[in-house]
């Protein structure tokens, strides 16, 4: 077999993994093998966050300069041993009712077999999947901070103390910040999984509605650009059924390698950054999981 494809040994399952030597971001000359060093280094972390939720992928198999692609369903060729079920598309979906054939990734072997394919984003809905297919209700909420230029990560930050304030005051102690990778923030708060999902979207809503008629001058709820300039949108339709968010520890597919970073509260604040994989994996291997 030729150097450039090979299958190599990854806990037990063979993986095929090709061209460990292409440039996937050509800006920094980051590789597929440093692509997949970084999700050896995050693996039990992200792992944690992907288990027993389907994988949406978003693939750039010719790296970041080239062509993306989103894919739901398991593709042709991938391995036996991946673990998949075919579920309906939720309500509201493009592809409502459809059946979709969901890939799950549980282990090491499965992110290697997804970085080789370029796929350098993994999305996940807020639900879970039980042991014999059943969609649970959604075990945490999740609201996406989205500035409008010029406002920047400093707004989304005041924005983020805002809503975990305001999350806190209903019983949800527990709010944990990740910076997107991309230009803004998600928030991610653990629910008891008692509230169906579209309970769950409506409570959302409700916070972001009263948030923005609270701090005009700074928060928005509704996603009309007009409205947003110098503004962060508090996006909280990610809480719908059909809807996925990037995953905490994913890579992001931009010109330069940045990760959807769990942050600790007390670096929310001023001069806050969108943060490398080599930054993350030091920070996880020094300080510990802030989801932990």
């Amino acid at each position: 077999m030729s150097p450039e494809r090979q299958v190599v040994d990854v806990g037990g399952r063979p993986v095929r993994v090709t061209h460990l030597d292409k440039v996937l971001f050509p800006a920094t000359g980051t590789t597929k093998a440093e692509v997949m060093d970084y999700l050896v280094r995050v693996s039990p972390a992200l792992l944690a966050q992907l288990r027993d939720r389907p994988v949406t992928r978003i693939r750039w198999p010719d790296g970041v300069e080239g062509g993306k692609f989103f894919e739901k369903n398991v593709p042709r060729g991938a391995p036996d041993w991946l673990r998949h079920r075919v579920l309906r598309a939720a309500p509201g979906a493009e592809d409502e009712g459809a059946e979709l054939d969901l890939p799950f990734i549980d282990d090491l072997a499965g992110l290697m077999w997804a970085a080789n394919s370029g796929a350098l984003e993994l999305h996940t809905p807020q639900w879970t999947v039980g042991p014999r297919g059943a969609v649970r209700r959604p075990d945490r909420l999740v609201v996406d901070l989205d500035p409008g230029p010029p406002a920047g990560l400093d707004a989304c930050a005041k924005v983020a103390h805002l809503v975990a304030d305001r999350l806190r005051a209903d019983g949800l102690e527990t709010t944990v910040p990740v910076t997107s990778g991309s230009k803004g923030m998600q928030l991610y708060a653990p629910l008891p999984g008692r509230r169906s999902v579209l309970e769950v979207r409506q409570y959302a809503h409700d916070v972001a509605y009263e948030l923005a008629a609270a701090h005009p001058a700074l928060v928005v709820a509704v996603m009309r650009k007009e409205l947003r300039g110098g503004k962060v949108l508090i996006d909280w339709s990610q809480n719908h059924p059909a809807k996925t968010t990037i995953t905490p520890y994913s890579l992001r597919g931009r010109e330069t390698p940045h990760v959807a970073a769990p942050r600790w509260w007390d670096e929310i604040g001023p001069g806050l950054a969108q943060l490398t994989p080599d930054e993350v994996a030091g920070r996880l291997e020094r300080d510990g999981d802030p989801f932990a």
